[in-house]
């Protein structure tokens, strides 16, 4: 089977679009990038020493350390290991947020479909199509709810199931870096952390942080939408994804349900609220519901901004977030606004 990657485009944040923020960076603004939890980051803080940006990366570094699946010395690795274990309370913190949230969306976020993530090689890179029976052997352990975590940290799975924490664990960075900026006496500040933006405040000049988001079917941009204070999350079937011999193309959001890549007639979702940690989360969940269910969900919740890429050709923009956005010239999408209202 021919496989063909499809790279994640790290440039979700453009600071050079529709004005070009980057030429007007202020006199004291420091940057740092590095890889981690793989991919490329990067903080960009006005006012911010070289030692707090280093405090923010070992802050990253730490968490990863902690939570990453492939890491024979992490928490997560030896719970899923042994099937048990007691984790700190920032670890059992996230993954008691995080498994309230797949309750919230019904379970079309679950936690605990990494052996099937696994199955299709999305955490290995060794890209394979399951057999149905395998699938359907696999699906017996995806179940959010079989989870246990009490209130000291001790946590317990159900025999073979493991647990993935990579589609909160951004967000809850995203929350945790600006909270440490912010202590640090940084007002201004925008962190990409590889498909998640994260704004602190606006723009020295008091504007907003202005972040474009991608063409889910191109290299360029559907449009920048102006933001402060809030996360910026899309998810879409270009992150990560192959290509079988016979042109099928496979992506990584998987829906629990199947365990088969979500194709519910989205092509990617993009979030934009007040805590990271949950946008991060309905990024992927929303995207597993397809248009419809993620239009009802918003319009349910109401805490929350969204732009919706549909197979069909449209971008479909929430009121708060339509006020925001200036599409990309040339913008070949229909637009529409979500009505708050569904239609009769």
């Amino acid at each position: 089977m021919r496989r063909t990657v499809c790279l994640l485009w790290l440039a979700l944040l453009l600071l050079t679009a529709c004005g070009g923020d980057a030429a007007t960076a202020a006199p004291g603004a420091r940057e740092r990038s590095f890889f981690a939890m793989d991919t490329y980051m990067s903080i960009r803080a006005n006012g911010a020493t070289e030692a707090l940006l280093a405090r923010a990366e070992e802050a990253v570094r730490e968490l990863e350390r902690r939570i990453s699946v492939t890491d024979g010395g992490s928490q997560v690795f030896a719970l899923n290991r042994d099937g048990a274990g007691t984790l700190d309370a920032e670890t059992a913190e996230l993954l008691r947020r995080g498994l309230a949230l797949c309750a919230e969306t019904d379970g079309a976020l679950d936690l605990s479909v990494y052996p099937v993530l696994r199955a299709w090689g999305f955490t290995t890179g060794d890209y394979r199509v399951p057999a149905p029976a395998e699938l359907a052997d696999l699906l017996r352990l995806v179940d959010y709810r079989r989870v246990r975590l009490d209130a000291d940290g001790t946590a317990a799975l159900d025999p073979g199931m493991q647990l993935d924490l990579g589609s909160v664990a951004k967000g809850y960075l995203g929350d945790k870096l600006c909270a440490l900026l912010r202590d640090g006496g940084v007002e201004s500040a925008l962190l990409d952390l590889g498909g998640n933006v994260q704004a602190l405040g606006g723009k020295p000049d008091g504007s907003p942080w202005r972040v474009g988001i991608r063409d889910p079917q191109g290299e360029g941009l559907l449009g920048v939408v102006a933001v402060r204070d809030c996360a910026v999350v899309t998810s879409g079937g270009y992150e990560r994804c192959f290509t079988d011999g016979d042109g099928t193309v496979y992506w990584h959001i998987l829906d629990p349900a199947s365990g088969m890549p979500a194709r519910n007639g989205l092509l990617s979702v993009t979030v934009v609220g007040q805590e990271g940690l949950r946008c991060d989360a309905l990024s992927t969940a929303l995207f597993v519901m397809g248009p419809e269910r993620a239009a009802a969900f918003w319009r349910a919740q109401g805490d929350f901004e969204l732009a919706l890429v549909t197979e069909d050709g449209r971008l479909l923009l929430t009121p708060g977030l339509a006020e925001r956005f200036t599409p990309a010239e040339g913008l070949s999408l229909r637009v529409e606004t979500l009505e708050r209202e569904a239609a009769a």
